[in-house]
């Protein structure tokens, strides 16, 4: 075969080597084989072009994980088309506004989400809507539409023969390969144009990372509409030859743990999100829940066996075959990494943006170093822009064909990230160690000065305070020239723990109020002085969190501004050295 050109031709690369291997697949039901994918996206190609849609033209995915999202993403890309992935959990107003804005010409809409589509007048559209349970045309969106197709053509399953050239549109590798909406911290969707090259020297720079053999399993949990996943976690096995499997329901434990039994994965990706919930709610209770243990755990030589212990007992629940953990898309909590190391736990972290398609740094679990992000990936140059001159600390910038093309229809906000010598600037506070690995500190815009021009990072803070027993999740803002934090507690673990043993006993505070306030004593501690919280809110709800689990911080500094001082539920001290 020819040099790939197109991202899909990485598969059309592999499958001829391992034509009879799965590829992608239903974890513990069912899987298509290399040949059959091949097939699949080949026919599906020739059928798209056959119905009008020319290269060029955008396609929109609006659907939930599946062997038939990936078969419907490389057939787009075959024939030439743009891909437009949408995220699942997108309301429908936002997906009205994406499908609107990217002019789409066709949609693979999934049976789950057709109400959510029809909500977004996709019925109203001029679209060519095809059925993604079993990739057929649809005559209309309605639920007797979809089991009609369904009924007629229960299961998509096409000769297992060669593909056709034909089927292939003759592209450019700078041709555009997709086009990426990000729900971002701040607000602002926009929407990346990332090219074929842009995708393909991402994939050749990073498959080599994770170590992957032909025949691996990998469970796939994230969606795919995010490039994190797309790239990483499908483009990159399926170039490799791995099997790759979804779940049919999203990744709660009573899912997870079934797939996990039957898959026995050797390699995945999460957000920090699980393996800290993971160790927060079921390890650390299991190393400190006895009197004895809690002892042992408070010594290091202690805590050291008892991570061990603990880690064998974890890869055992993955599966036992697992050597590839990478976890993205957000910091990891210093102290659920201290753990994981200890452990043995194959972690690795990586670093990277939608705009960069997406890793920019990254690392095997062998060359994994604590809170670093590891090297930057072959083929571009991460430079750190004005860097402080004890720390080393300043904006890292990304020149290379990795970096996207701009973003769709804005050149004002393209002109904003990419400079005229084509670096592109992440936002991202960071520096180098001396063997040339990132480290990333935070984000530019989150950044506050204090009293004395200090600079403060919220996500160190915000880290030391998500450390604390009860403590789900935290935001801190500037507010009124102090730092408040806002704070949700898991309260369910509270209320067990509180109904465990009597309350004296216990230490466990007498009042949500009672325990913010002992919160904040105690983080101040740990705190230097500039850095110490004033003020602790309570966040009675979760807070709202983009798909790969960071909170859009702008909803709640807002929120506090707009809320009368005797609405706001809080632990207050006027001393910020407390």
């Amino acid at each position: 075969m020819t040099e790939p050109v197109l991202v899909s031709d990485l598969l059309f690369a592999t499958w001829q080597s391992h034509p009879d291997t799965p590829a992608l697949g239903v974890a513990g039901e069912w899987s298509y084989s290399y040949r059959k994918v091949a097939a699949l996206a080949d026919r599906l190609a020739g059928r798209l072009t056959a119905n009008g849609i020319q290269a060029g033209d955008r396609v929109a995915i609006v659907a939930e994980n599946q062997p038939n999202w990936g078969v419907a993403y490389l057939a787009i890309n075959r024939c030439g088309a743009i891909a437009v992935p949408v995220l699942p959990d997108f309301p429908a107003g936002d997906v009205a506004r994406i499908l609107d804005h990217a002019q789409i010409a066709a949609c693979f809409v999934s049976k789950r989400l057709i109400a959510k589509a029809s909500e977004a007048g996709l019925a109203d559209s001029s679209a060519t809507v095809y059925l993604l349970d079993n990739l057929e045309r649809l005559d209309g969106i309605t639920d007797e539409k979809v089991e009609q197709s369904l009924e007629a053509l229960p299961h998509a399953s096409p000769p297992d023969d060669a593909p056709r050239s034909e089927n292939r549109h003759p592209g450019e590798s700078d041709d555009v390969a997709a086009i990426i909406y990000t729900s971002g911290t701040t607000g602002n969707s926009k929407g990346v144009v990332l090219t074929n090259r842009n995708l393909m020297v991402n994939v050749l720079g990073t498959r080599g990372i994770p170590g992957i053999r032909t025949g691996d399993s990998m469970l796939s949990i994230l969606p795919l509409a995010h490039t994190y996943e797309c790239t990483i976690g499908f483009l990159i096995p399926i170039s490799m030859g791995c099997s790759v499997y979804y779940l049919t329901r999203p990744p709660s434990a009573t899912v997870l743990m079934p797939a996990l039994d039957r898959v026995r994965p050797h390699l995945m990706l999460s957000v920090p999100l699980l393996i800290e919930k993971l160790y927060r709610q079921s390890i650390l209770p299991s190393l400190t829940g006895k009197s004895i243990s809690k002892r042992l755990y408070g010594t290091r030589i202690g805590r050291k066996l008892l991570n061990r212990i603990a880690g064998r007992k974890l890869r055992r629940v993955f599966g036992g075959r697992l050597y590839f953990f990478g976890i993205g898309g957000a910091a990891i909590a210093p102290e659920v990494e201290d753990f994981l190391i200890e452990a043995r736990f194959p972690y690795a972290v990586g670093y990277g943006l939608t705009e960069t398609a997406p890793l920019i740094a990254g690392a095997n679990n062998r060359d994994m170093r604590p809170r670093s992000t590891g090297f930057p990936i072959p083929g571009i140059e991460v430079r750190i822009t004005n860097p402080d001159r004890e720390t080393g600390e300043g904006e890292i910038i990304v020149r290379g064909p990795t970096v996207m093309r701009g973003y769709y229809k804005d050149p004002e906000r393209t002109a904003e990230v990419i400079d005229a010598d084509g670096w592109f600037h992440t936002g991202d506070l960071g520096s180098f160690d001396d063997d040339g690995r990132l480290y990333i500190r935070g984000r530019v815009k989150n950044m506050i000065l204090g009293p004395s021009g200090e600079n403060i990072f919220p996500e160190a803070i915000e880290a030391l305070i998500n450390s604390y027993e009860f403590v789900e999740d935290s935001v801190v803002f500037q507010y009124q020239g102090g730092l408040t934090a806002r704070v949700h507690v898991n309260y369910e673990a509270l209320r067990e723990r509180a109904q465990a043993v009597a309350e004296a006993a216990s230490g466990i505070p007498g009042s949500i109020g009672d325990f913010l306030s002992d919160l904040r004593k105690s983080v101040n501690e740990r705190l230097a002085a500039f850095s110490r919280i004033s003020e602790v809110i309570e966040q009675e709800e979760p807070f709202e969190k983009t798909p790969t689990n960071k909170i859009k911080r702008f909803l709640y500094d807002s929120l506090h501004r707009q809320q009368p001082e005797d609405k706001q539920d809080s632990a207050e001290s006027g001393d910020q050295g407390q």
